[in-house]
C-alpha cells in the first residue's frame, strides 16, 4: 500500500502543499491491514456506522449550538438538530435556509418568525428523544472511528496533504491537518477513507477536496480531535467528526455531514447529506 500511494502521490507531482511541502508516506507496521472491508466489499476500512445520524437524516448536529451569520442565504439539504442545548441556540438558522427539519430538545426556537420546519419539544417528547439519541449516536459514532486500529498510512506529507490523489485506506497523523492545495480522492463506489486526526484540520478558501473514479461522499470521513476549519468558497466531501467547532467560511460547500461535539458555525454556506 506505501507504494501504492507513493504512485499516486508520484503522479500529482510530488504532491504536499505549496506552503508545506509534503514528505514521503510513513508505512504503517502492518502496511495494508485496512484494506479489503471496505463497504460492500469495497476496499478501505469498513465504515463508520452513524446509527441514528444515519437514518433520521441529518447533515449538522451540535451539542452547543448552531449560529448561521451573514445574509441568512445558507442552503442547507437534511435535518438540523442541537442538544443538550435549548433550541434557541439554532435561532441563527432561518427556515427559509432549510429544506428539511430543525429538531430541538424545547420549543424555545423562534428563527425569523417563521418556524414550519421546526420540531421540538417536550410535548411531543418523541422530537426531543430524537435529537437526544441522534446526538449520543454523534459521539458514538466519533469514538468508533478514534478507535479503529492498523491504520494503512500515518502521518502521510507531515500533514500537509494538498496536491495528493489518495487511495482508500485508514489514515492517521498525530498532529493537524491542512489542506492548502486541491486533494484528489480516488476509488469506488463501495471504497471507504477514515481520517483520523490528532489535531485541527484546516482548509485554505477555494480549495477542493474531491472525488474521482465513482466515490461517494457517504463513504469518507474526516474524524478530527480538534476543530474543523473550511476556508471560504472550499468544498469538502464526507462526514466531519469534530470533538469541537466546525468553522465554515463564507461560500464553503460540504457535501457530507457536520457533526460538531461543540458548535456549528455557518456563513451562507451549501451542506448537502450524502
Amino acid at each position: 500500500m506505501a507504494l501504492v500511494l507513493a504512485a499516486f502521490v508520484a503522479g500529482c507531482g510530488g504532491g504536499g502543499d505549496s506552503a508545506s511541502p509534503a514528505g514521503p508516506a510513513v508505512a504503517p507496521t502492518n502496511p495494508g491491514a485496512g484494506q479489503g472491508t471496505g463497504g460492500a466489499g469495497g476496499r478501505g476500512p469498513a465504515p463508520v456506522n452513524l446509527l441514528s445520524v444515519g437514518t433520521n437524516n441529518f447533515v449538522i448536529l451540535s451539542k452547543t449550538g448552531i449560529t448561521n451569520t451573514g445574509s441568512h442565504t445558507s442552503a442547507i439539504t437534511g435535518n438540523i438538530g442541537a442538544s443538550p442545548i435549548t433550541a434557541a441556540a439554532m435561532n441563527n438558522v432561518f427556515c427559509s435556509e432549510m429544506t428539511g427539519i430543525i429538531y430541538g430538545v424545547d420549543a424555545a426556537y423562534v428563527g425569523s418568525g417563521v418556524v414550519t420546519c421546526f420540531a421540538g419539544g417536550p410535548p411531543p417528547n418523541a422530537n426531543k428523544t430524537l435529537v437526544d439519541n441522534a446526538v449520543l449516536d454523534m459521539g458514538t459514532a466519533y469514538d468508533a472511528a478514534a478507535g479503529r486500529t492498523l491504520p494503512d498510512y500515518t502521518e502521510v506529507g507531515a500533514g500537509a496533504i494538498g496536491g495528493m490523489t489518495l487511495p482508500p485506506a485508514l489514515y492517521k497523523w498525530g498532529t493537524g491537518v491542512s489542506i492548502l492545495t486541491d486533494v484528489v480522492l480516488s476509488g469506488g463506489p463501495n471504497d471507504v477513507w477514515i481520517f483520523q486526526i490528532a489535531g485541527d484540520i484546516t482548509m485554505a478558501s477555494a480549495k477542493n477536496v474531491t472525488l474521482t473514479g465513482g466515490a461517494l461522499a457517504r463513504n469518507v470521513f474526516w474524524q478530527v480531535a480538534g476543530q474543523a476549519t473550511i476556508g471560504t468558497t472550499a468544498t469538502v466531501e464526507g462526514t466531519i467528526l469534530s470533538k469541537t467547532l466546525i468553522s465554515m467560511n463564507t461560500g464553503a460547500v460540504l457535501n457530507g455531514r457536520a457533526l460538531a461535539q461543540t458548535a456549528v458555525t455557518l456563513q451562507a454556506n451549501t451542506l448537502t447529506r450524502p
